[in-house]
This record gives structure tokens, C-alpha cells and sequence, in this order.
């Protein structure tokens, strides 16, 4: 894997939302060689919570994505904490006050990142899990002739209002908590951390990965010591506020939201040229297989392919479930080799 993390400034961005930044950070971090035709660029978007550190870790010639054969860059998705966002760049700013950040934004960056650092005009694969998902779609309606294949795991163009309710009941466990002033938290928030990761445990994996107790083939003596340190402590490695950021960003997920489609999401679907593996999980309780499968029936050259396991939202980041991950793998190197 390459040494470090690198960083990408834009200045006077401006945002879906109005707000001009007077400078925008990418935070990414590349893996492999690349080509000198530059055809073998594989972008790698974060998801909801994660930076580079948290998902690279199935960038591996063994693994889904391999580094011996494509080059592999995963930009942090803005409001993560490493590139811009409200924990490290005043002007960023929550929902309460008119900002937030977008996919639109979030691609708009990404490929000025790609053409001035790299000189890459064109993307071998767009691969994504849940917000990664939510990118990937993004950029291949947006840019339909840059990118050649897309594989969307466990994630949407559109976010559904089924899906609205649950990021606002995580938003709203968050913001329940005393240490919250209407804008910002004036302390940790302790009780929103604890209601925030047992309301995000409930719908992440399915009710078969509970009843058959996974929990404990990974160590864990309870479900109580599960939900606190398989779940509580992690979130707690993050800001509050970028976490508030990132379901600002997600609630905002449209991939016709913008002014090459004007609201029209059918076309914006139907633009979108690339070969297209849509893989939710079968037991996935907000990016249901039923929601998948109707965006992958517009996308004209889409492959339906289920992952079937009882890990719910999780099985599309499989690094604790070999057998996910073999699934995953295999469909990947079949669509990169077709």
C-alpha cells in the first residue's frame, strides 16, 4: 500500500446549497501503480462514518479490490472529519444553520481532484458501499462517459423516505441530548451517543444475525457489550458533528437533485452507461433488495445480484465475514474481466 494520505485544496468551492467555501480539503489516499494509459483507476468513495483507514482494508490482492493490478484511490467524503468538515473548518456548518454538503459536491470535487493531481479522465470502476453507493451512482449519471463500470453495494440513488425516517430518528437521538444548543454541542453528548449506536445497531443487521447471536462468534460476551463496544465506542472515535453532517448529506441524496436532470430521477438512471453491479444484501433494512432492484430495472446495462446473508447492511463491508467477502469478490473481478 502506498506510504501516506495526501491532501487536495480547492479554493472558493462552491456548494448545492449555496455557501461558498473559501477552501475545500480532500483528504485521499491511493493504492497500486497507475498506468501510464491511466486505465486502470478504481475510485473507492468512503461511507457513512468511515476514513480511508476504516475501509482499505479489502484493497489487497487476496481480497475484493486488488492493488497489484489497478490503481485505487479512496477520497474522504466531505464532513468525515479528515477532509473538509465541521470539526475542522469553521465555515462548515450544520442543516440548523442552511449548509450542508452534497453528492453533487462531493463528485464535483472528486473529479477536479482526479484531473489535476492524476491527469485521469476515465474510471475503470466506481466501487461503493452505502454512501460509497449513493457516490458511485452519482458519478455515473453525472459523468456517464468517464466511467466504464459501477458496483454499487448496499446503497441507493435516491434516498427513500423510509430511509428519511431512520436518519432522522439517529439525528434526533443525537441532538435529544443536553449538551446540544440548537447549533452545536457544547460538551460530548454523552446520552445522544448511546441512544444514536443502539438505534444504528437495530437496522444495520438483520434480525437472523440477532437471533442467531453472531455477536458472540466475534468475541463478545453480551449483546449489551456488543452495543457498547462493537457500536457505541466507535462512534465515539467521531465528532457529533460531522455525524450530523454526513445524514445532512444523505438525507440530501438525489441523484436527479441537480441541473443536469432537474428532479427528473428516471432520466438521470437511465443516462447512466456504465456496466452496473447493483448488490444489496438480502436482509438489508434500509437499502431494501425491493428499492435496489427498481433503480437497477432503469439502469440500462445493470446486473441485479443479492448478496445473500443475514448480516443485513453490513454484508456490503464484509472485513469480519469471509463468506460475504468471497461473494463480493468474485462478482467484482468477473465485471472487471468481462
Amino acid at each position: 500500500m502506498n506510504e501516506a494520505a495526501q491532501q487536495f485544496i480547492i479554493q472558493d468551492f462552491a456548494l448545492q446549497c449555496g455557501a461558498i467555501l473559501p477552501e475545500v480539503k480532500i483528504v485521499y489516499k491511493t493504492y497500486g501503480e497507475l498506468k501510464s494509459d491511466r486505465s486502470n483507476v478504481i475510485l473507492y468513495p468512503t461511507s457513512y462514518g468511515a476514513q480511508h483507514p476504516d475501509v482499505e482494508w479489502l484493497i489487497n490482492p487476496e481480497s475484493i479490490l486488488d492493488p497489484s493490478q489497478y490503481f485505487v484511490i479512496i477520497p474522504n467524503m466531505l464532513g468525515n472529519g479528515l477532509s473538509s468538515s465541521p470539526s475542522n473548518n469553521q465555515a462548515c456548518k450544520l442543516a440548523e444553520s442552511g449548509f450542508y454538503f452534497t453528492h453533487l459536491d462531493n463528485v464535483r470535487a472528486q473529479k477536479q481532484l482526479l484531473a489535476e493531481v492524476f491527469r485521469i479522465e476515465k474510471l475503470a470502476l466506481v466501487y461503493g458501499w452505502s454512501m460509497g453507493a449513493q457516490q458511485a451512482y452519482h458519478w455515473g449519471a453525472l459523468y456517464p462517459d468517464r466511467v466504464e463500470r459501477i458496483v454499487a453495494l448496499c446503497g441507493t440513488a435516491k434516498t427513500t423516505d423510509h430511509n428519511k425516517i431512520f436518519l432522522q430518528s439517529l439525528r434526533t437521538a443525537l441532538t435529544a441530548d443536553p449538551a446540544w444548543n440548537g447549533q452545536r454541542f457544547d460538551v460530548i453528548p454523552d446520552r445522544g451517543f448511546t441512544a444514536f449506536a443502539r438505534i444504528y445497531a437495530s437496522w444495520a443487521a438483520s434480525q437472523a444475525y440477532y437471533r442467531q447471536g453472531i455477536y458472540y462468534q466475534l468475541g463478545y460476551e453480551s449483546l449489551e457489550d456488543y452495543l457498547l463496544r462493537g457500536w457505541e465506542a466507535n462512534y465515539r472515535k467521531r465528532d457529533p458533528h460531522n455525524l450530523l453532517a454526513a445524514i445532512d448529506t444523505w438525507l440530501h441524496c438525489d441523484v436527479s437533485d441537480n441541473p443536469t436532470y432537474q428532479g427528473d430521477y428516471t432520466q438521470a438512471l437511465k443516462s447512466i452507461t456504465a456496466k452496473t453491479l447493483v448488490m444489496p444484501s438480502k436482509t438489508d433494512l434500509y437499502f431494501t433488495p425491493e428499492d435496489c432492484q427498481a433503480e437497477a430495472d432503469l439502469i440500462p446495462y445493470a446486473e441485479y445480484l443479492p448478496i445473500p446473508s443475514i448480516w443485513g447492511h453490513r454484508a456490503g463491508n464484509p472485513y469480519q465475514n469471509p463468506e460475504d467477502e468471497m461473494f463480493i469478490r468474485k462478482a467484482v473481478r468477473e465485471l472487471l474481466t468481462a
